[in-house]
């Protein structure tokens, strides 16, 4: 059964070992004394949460006094922001005088009510950016960007340069998201890939009697295979080319589609999207919407998915990958943003440029055809993320860069 006790960093020996585990509270052991806070834009729905979630625990765990703050604002506030998340994946979007208005006011009103003594501030995305500019600013400030900023419309992210550049610190999920116009003497950039917390319910061990109860409720039969995507209802993991590819794979085999998606609280754009999918799926008994599921029933999912799947068409990092990869399973996915850290071509799944439907429809189907190839990708998937993106690696990574910005 999941482990439901409270999360600390001793119950990850049985995972890493004594030694790895000594290490790190050696680690922290200068820094605890200190103060963090995070603030991010909410508090469920998404990578960003979900990391949050664990990591801040263990940031106190390990003697970090760590507070988290959370942005509230308006309708209004968050569709600019959901805008300005899009243009800086680049989309163009009309920038106006009122949109800034909304977006800057909106982190004003919050830096009234959110007051701010610690040794070390953490600010997570657009949406809370420009926070900084409404103190008077004693402790380092690092800004983590969590999106894929390769490409971004260049308007809106000179806007957003004017605050960046007031943070000591800017964290990035991959080398090729690094901001080449802004040099490290103006400010330094680091590099922290996300990761997964192996022992919370949607990722640890669950009995075969907790599958099959939850498959049933979700009303997915188990006796033919079962593809699955677990993301956001977002136009940029595209749900609806999803669909796409799941009739193109069902015209060979009998199988089934599983879309299990969330509603951010920060992401109005969510339930026009899943509308959009309601429409495109039709009376189609073979394909599954599933809207705000319970963390064990993506579990229970993943572990019941023959094949799952990640068609971004721009993204971050995708965690939900090294979600998948960890319970064994082989992953389908599009070559863009953090994926192919996650996912090795030909090891652990198949990397595929995203507009390639066809593409992603024949590696499906290879991969349903072939379980022992499916099984051995799978377990040198679980390695993978063992060794690369577990929670404890991203504690690390966070106690070498506050020690750096100190």
């Amino acid at each position: 059964m999941a482990n439901l006790s409270v999360l600390s960093l001793n119950k990850f020996r049985c995972l890493l070992g004594d030694r790895t585990i000594e290490n790190i509270f050696d680690n922290a052991s200068t820094l605890s004394e200190k103060s963090a806070v995070h603030i991010n834009s909410t508090y469920q729905g998404g990578g960003v949460a979900e990391i949050l979630n664990s990591l801040i625990i263990l940031m106190n765990d390990v003697g970090i006094k760590t507070d988290w703050r959370v942005m509230h604002g308006s309708h209004d506030f968050f569709s600019v922001t959901k805008k300005f998340h899009n243009a800086i994946q680049g989309e163009r979007i009309h920038l106006t005088e009122l949109k800034k208005k909304i977006y800057y006011i909106t982190n004003v009103n919050n830096a009234i009510f959110t007051h701010l003594n610690h040794d070390f501030v953490i600010v997570h995305d657009p949406q809370p950016l420009p926070i900084i500019t409404c103190y008077k600013k004693r402790q380092p400030w690092i800004w983590r960007c969590h999106i894929d900023i390769s490409e971004p419309m260049k308007e809106l992210w000179d806007y957003l340069k004017m605050f960046i550049v007031k943070y000591d610190a800017m964290v990035v999920s991959m080398n090729k998201f690094r901001e080449r116009n802004l040099p490290n003497h103006i400010i330094p950039q680091f590099i922290i890939r996300p990761s997964i917390n192996p022992l919370n319910i949607k990722n640890d061990v669950i009995s075969e009697s907790t599958i099959s109860r939850y498959m049933q409720k979700m009303g997915v039969v188990t006796d033919k295979p079962i593809i699955s995507q677990v993301s956001r209802f977002d136009k940029w993991k595209d749900p609806k080319g999803m669909v796409k590819i799941f009739r193109l794979v069902r015209k060979k085999l009998d199988c089934q589609l599983v879309l299990m998606g969330s509603m951010a609280a920060d992401d109005p754009e969510g339930q026009e999207i899943f509308r959009q999918v309601e429409r495109a799926v039709g009376e189609d008994k073979d394909i599954h919407l599933i809207m705000n599921a319970p963390d064990i029933a993506v579990n229970a999912l993943q572990r019941s998915s023959t094949v799952v799947i990640q068609r971004s068409l721009k993204e971050g990092f995708a965690i939900t990958v090294s979600e998948a990869l960890w319970k064994s399973k082989p992953v389908v996915a599009s070559n863009v943003g953090g994926i192919p850290s996650q996912v090795l071509d030909n090891k652990n799944g198949y990397l595929l440029d995203p507009m390639d439907l066809q593409g992603f429809a024949d590696r499906i189907i290879h991969l349903i055809k072939h379980p022992e190839l499916s099984k051995k990708m799978g377990e040198f998937g679980k390695e993978h993320v063992r060794n690369n993106f577990l929670i404890t690696r991203h504690l690390i990574d966070y106690l070498n860069l506050l020690k750096k910005v100190d």
